[in-house]
């Protein structure tokens, strides 16, 4: 620990995400670096705990436990079971599935976990969508529901929410060309077989060009943390924006080559 770097706690944190226009009854959808704050007094529980207090308990606090790769896809179906797969997407993510009372949707890539009165409603039925971030998404239904993106300490090329307007712009890089038979194991065990599109990995992205404009455009606030860097995006107001210019020029969030 630096010590020229104060810790960071719980109030501080959900002070700060107060402070930011977070507020109660809100629905969040996080993506984080509990390392990017510095040192944390009790860690990723501190950090979900925070969250919770600034949304209190009319609101919903969620995360994308993502468990996809780039070999998935017909030949490769990937087996997701929600009470046992681990996600890659982080110490937060992975504390807040494992908590009591946290439930987690049923898609095999790209599913998302969360705690809130809210949150079954959510993540109903992830796993019939026939895309991962699609209409029939908790992405997308959060966002229905003025839900906000909360980048904390990561930039948007953590935000998952950028396919959800990549789908809905029918950007044709983004989907595999054919569906998978994926399998699902549900929380009572049973094991079902869902077929699907799962997402393409062979485009590199280029997410980040998207700041000047959010910011711009007052779709996105930041702030400071310890030392993150903290971004609250409005979800609909982002897609709102995005799939037109996305219509328009669909290569717009692909790296120039």
């Amino acid at each position: 620990m630096n010590d020229n770097v104060p810790a960071v706690s719980r109030g501080r944190i959900a002070s700060g995400l107060r402070e930011l226009g977070l507020g109660s009854g809100d629905s969040v959808l996080v993506h984080s670096s509990l390392s990017s704050f510095g040192y944390v007094e009790g860690g990723a529980d501190a950090v979900i705990d925070a969250l919770l207090d600034a949304v209190g308990p009319g609101g919903n606090v969620l995360v994308p436990t993502l468990t996809g790769t780039r070999h998935d896809g017909p030949d490769r179906p990937p087996v997701f079971d929600v009470r046992s797969t681990p996600c890659w997407t982080g110490r937060i993510p992975s504390t807040l599935m494992a908590r009591p009372g946290a439930r987690r949707s049923l898609h095999p890539t790209h599913s998302v976990a969360g705690i809130g009165p809210d949150v079954e409603n959510l993540i109903a039925g992830h796993e019939d969508a026939p895309t991962p971030c699609g209409r029939q998404s908790p992405y997308y239904k959060l966002a229905e529901q003025g839900g906000y993106i909360l980048l904390l300490g990561v930039g948007q090329e953590s935000n998952t929410t950028l396919h959800t307007a990549e789908e809905l712009a029918e950007v044709p890089y983004h989907l595999q060309p054919e569906p998978t038979d994926a399998v699902v194991i549900d929380y009572a065990g049973r094991r079902h077989v869902k077929r699907m599109y799962l997402h393409d990995w062979g485009t590199p992205r280029a997410f980040s060009r998207i700041d000047a404009s959010l910011l711009e455009l007052g779709i996105m606030r930041v702030g400071t943390i310890g030392k993150a860097t903290v971004r609250l995006i409005r979800s609909l107001a982002l897609l709102d924006w995005l799939v037109p210019v996305l219509q328009q020029d669909n290569r717009f969030l692909c790296k120039k080559v």
